[in-house]
Order: structure tokens, then C-alpha cells, then sequence
């Protein structure tokens, strides 16, 4: 007995219209182009946490912040920004933090409008409605800059931005900044490692445009020995770096040994 299978039309689709010389322009058609990328963009990073799921990255220019254009996600929207932007710092000694601070939707009889400001602020507390881009803390006198010598540089505490306290989008939860993972796979694979844990994470670190949350506890635990454990965001780069200095240094470093001193007895 032969199954008998019935096409429906509002499974998987794509319908594009077409604009011809002669034709009548129908408001479904411009509906279509309208609605097609909003819900592409939509279904694609569903499942995905609140924070940045494309570019954003942060250059300086003297006495400016450029942010480049980029796609967060937060509360279920994304919001795009299509040019950079460049928002003035100045040297303070306290550590500032850079945000996007998301405003309440608007409605008029046009749009629903999910608006958003870039600012700097020196309170170290995001509330519901912000996110982090990076942070820094520059001296008086001191320049800020944005270029970071080696992977160790990302934690420097003065006139250096900081990427690792950002909130980066992942599946499910936000992950690590993938700037500051790429610069320790880079290293650590130009030391030839021989772990085969240290290979898998560092090319997946490079292949991949973000390294789920997950990947990053389950490396450093697995590798370093540790009980497993949701890592903080300082936790992982101090841990990544300890793994690096054992590679770099041609040693084994296992658990939490590290930097404790070796009691030897003489009988």
C-alpha cells in the first residue's frame, strides 16, 4: 500500500516577488521583502542569549571610542547599528565601563520602535536594560589603546580595553569574547602543543566565529583537571593563561598546584 503524501504550502518556503515593467505593485510584495529578512534574522539567532552576535569591535582615536556597526540581541530583538559610532572618553582613574543601554519600546502609528544609547559609565553594576561592551581604566595623563600586545594583556588593569567581562551572544547563555579567545589559540598553537584537548579547543577557537559556553568550561576543566564547574568570565581568562605559561614553559601544571611551593622532606 503506497503512503500518500499531501504538499502543504506553509511548510518551508521561499517566495521572492517580481517587480516587472507592467505589473501592478502589490502590497504583499513589499511586505515580502519587508518581512523576509527581519524573520530570517529572527529564526536564525532564536535560541540565542542576550548580548553581541556580530562586530561591535572598539578601536581608539585619540580622544575618541569608535564602535564599529554591528547586531546585539537583547530581551528577544536584535538591534542593528548600521554606521560606527564614536563616543568621546577621558581619563579618570576609575574604571569605566562601556554600555548599551536599551530603551522601552515606542509605538506610533508607523513603528514599533527598540531604541538604544552607547555611554560610558563609571558604576560597575549593569541594570536589566544594559550590556557591556568592554571597560577600561585610564590614568590621567596616560592613553587608552585598543591593541593588545599578547593574550595576558586582556586582564592589564590601566589604559588598556578590556573584553573579558563583555557579554558575547551563545546558545543559551552568553559565551567569551571571541577577540580574546583568538589570541590564545593563536599563541598556544605557536607553541606546538601536544594535548590533544589544547589542539581541539585552539582550532575550534580560530575555525569557529564564537565558542560556546559550554566548549570553554568543559576544555579548562577537562584539561586542567578540575572539578567541572560554570566558569566566571575572570576564571577563564586566568585559567586559559595558566595553560598557555605550562605550554610556553614545556611543564605540567595540574589542578589548582600552581604557584604553590614544592615542600621537599630530608630524613
Amino acid at each position: 500500500m503506497k503512503t500518500r503524501i499531501e504538499v502543504d504550502d506553509s511548510l518551508f518556503a521561499n517566495q521572492y516577488p517580481h517587480f516587472q515593467k507592467g505589473r501592478i505593485l502589490k502590497r504583499e510584495m513589499l511586505e515580502n521583502l519587508r518581512d523576509f529578512p527581519r524573520e530570517f534574522l529572527d529564526i536564525y539567532f532564536q535560541d540565542y542569549s542576550n548580548g553581541i552576535i556580530a562586530g561591535a569591535k572598539i578601536t581608539v582615536a585619540d580622544t575618541l571610542l569608535i564602535i564599529s556597526n554591528g547586531i546585539m540581541k537583547h530581551n528577544g530583538s536584535l538591534y542593528m547599528l548600521t554606521d560606527s559610532f564614536e563616543l568621546p572618553y577621558e581619563a579618570t582613574g576609575n574604571e569605566t565601563i562601556l554600555k548599551v543601554r536599551f530603551a522601552e519600546e515606542v509605538n506610533d502609528l508607523d513603528f514599533s520602535k527598540h531604541t538604544s544609547q552607547i555611554v560610558l559609565d563609571d558604576s560597575l553594576e549593569l541594570a536589566h536594560n544594559e550590556l557591556e561592551l568592554a571597560r577600561f581604566k585610564l590614568k590621567l595623563g596616560a592613553k587608552l589603546r585598543s591593541q593588545h600586545i599578547d593574550f595576558f594583556d586582556f586582564a592589564t588593569e590601566f589604559n588598556t580595553v578590556n573584553y573579558l567581562h563583555c557579554q558575547y551572544a551563545g546558545l543559551q547563555k552568553s559565551t567569551y569574547h571571541p577577540v580574546v579567545l583568538q589570541y590564545f589559540a593563536r599563541e598556544l598553537l605557536k607553541n606546538r602543543p601536544t594535548n590533544p584537548y589544547d589542539i581541539a579547543f585552539a582550532m575550534e577557537c580560530i575555525n569557529q566565529e564564537r565558542v560556546q559556553r559550554d566548549a570553554i568550561d568543559f576544555y579548562i576543566c577537562n584539561r586542567l583537571e578540575l572539578d567541572y564547574q560554570s566558569l566566571t568570565n575572570s576564571q577563564i581568562h586566568k585559567y586559559l593563561n595558566r595553560i598557555l605559561m605550562e605550554a610556553k614553559g614545556g611543564g605540567r601544571m595540574k589542578g589548582l598546584s600552581q604557584g604553590r611551593p614544592k615542600r621537599v622532606i630530608v630524613d
